[in-house]
């Protein structure tokens, strides 16, 4: 440190300055709010806040948790995490300084970025399914990615209205059907978004925008101001199916990724979804006291445990178990996006111009089921359906193609 003296003469005294080159460092600013980590015993980490309010110390769980970071999958998922809950905080701090100098609460949380709330709601979805399934959080993150692309990364509530809605659905009807696979920067195009995927990109913006309004964030939701023909329709007479000889024909055709042939086929004999087939383990699969093999598997959407009984015709496509453990899965597929896109090469090879996916497999075994004569109440079990007029859909397409093929018989004679 070096030191400088100045010596004044004031009258007739002198007065001694001393002077050093030290700089003033500014005050260290302590943060009202800090995000802390629980250590749980699968190894996650929770996240959590830590505060003081009205001198009383809170603890705010978030619902956010890292993973072990056993691939880079992992880093980056909980470096997201990690932003989200920063941006969480920030917000907290905000509505806290905001309602210490008397500033509405309501006009703080618009300031909240709609991204923000979503994945904060797809983080939540995912723990409360026990990480079961991925479906419900794809949507989500897919939905962030379409609002991206519609209306940047920044935008708020508050510019959340009738018209920014309006303006969504009409970008999701000319939008393209892009296919994200991980790892990979370059997308694959599909022509435009189908009816339900919309329906679904919607539905999803509804819920978490009712949930807003519950919060105090809006005062009301601006999708319930559209008019309903505005708004995509879920489309339930138009199922997809394929006929038994184009299942056949799809069993002769060489598929580029064998797992995804035998995950579908296998999918056409027993009507497992998508999700079903993928978290699937060996450990599933067992022998009963018949000698049959049977599973027992946790119903994606009802959550209701079903024990369903194996075809000779699924077993065929099921792959070799050896070395496998019970906690194996059988089918480890990557996501349904890219299966989607290995599938529809495959049954174009086929000469099948239907537009096919995943879930078709499901929709072929109840429409083979009930054009072979099995009763609508027992497919309705083996479907795992709640109600049985879901199963009545596929029996309207049963009856909808018998009097297109009696129709054909008309003016034969003429």
């Amino acid at each position: 440190m070096l030191l400088f003296v100045f010596i004044f003469a004031v009258g007739n005294k002198q007065i001694q300055v001393i002077m050093s080159n030290r700089k003033k460092t500014a005050p260290k600013v302590k943060e009202p709010i800090k995000v802390r980590f629980k250590q749980l015993a699968n190894g996650c980490q929770s996240i959590y806040l830590d505060y003081y309010s009205n001198g009383k110390r809170q603890y705010d769980f978030l619902k956010l948790y890292l993973v072990p970071e056993k691939s880079p999958i992992d880093k980056t998922q909980n470096a997201e995490i990690l932003k989200l809950a920063n941006n969480i905080k920030s917000t907290k701090i905000l509505e806290m300084q905001s309602m210490a100098h008397g500033f509405k609460l309501v006009n703080i949380k618009q300031k909240m970025r709609l991204t923000d709330y979503l994945q904060a709601m797809a983080a939540d979805s995912k723990q409360a399914s026990g990480n079961t399934t991925k479906r419900k959080h794809q949507v989500y993150n897919i939905l962030i990615k379409r609002l991206i692309e519609y209306a940047g990364e920044q935008t708020t509530f508050k510019q959340v209205t009738k018209e920014f809605c309006s303006g969504f659905i009409e970008y999701l009807n000319t939008a393209s059907n892009r296919v994200y696979r991980p790892g990979f920067s370059e997308t694959f195009t599909s022509g435009l978004l189908a009816e339900n995927t919309k329906y679904n990109y919607i539905k999803t913006l509804n819920v978490a925008l009712n949930k807003a309004v519950r919060e105090g964030i809006l005062q009301n939701n601006p999708l319930a101001m559209l008019p309903r023909h505005e708004r995509p329709k879920r489309q339930l007479d138009n199922r997809e199916y394929l006929t038994i000889d184009e299942v056949r024909q799809l069993v002769n055709t060489p598929c580029r990724k064998s797992i995804v042939k035998n995950a579908f086929l296998f999918s056409c004999f027993c009507a497992l979804s998508y999700a079903e087939v993928t978290s699937l383990t060996w450990g599933q699969i067992r022998t009963d006291n018949d000698g049959l093999k049977v599973i027992r598997y946790t119903r994606e959407k009802t959550k209701k445990p079903e024990y369903l009984q194996l075809s000779d015709e699924a077993l065929k496509f099921l792959p070799d178990s050896a070395g496998k453990t019970a906690k194996d899965r059988v089918f480890p597929l990557s996501n349904n996006g890219y299966t989607n896109e290995t599938l529809k090469s495959w049954i174009l090879a086929a000469g099948i111009t239907k537009r096919i996916t995943f879930h078709v497999g499901r929709h072929t075994n109840a429409t083979l089921l009930l054009s072979l004569g099995v009763p609508i109440e027992t497919v309705s079990k083996l479907l795992g359906h709640a109600d049985i007029q879901t199963t009545q859909i596929y029996a309207k397409v049963i009856d909808k193609n018998k009097r297109d093929a009696v129709s054909k018989l008309d003016g034969l004679t003429d």
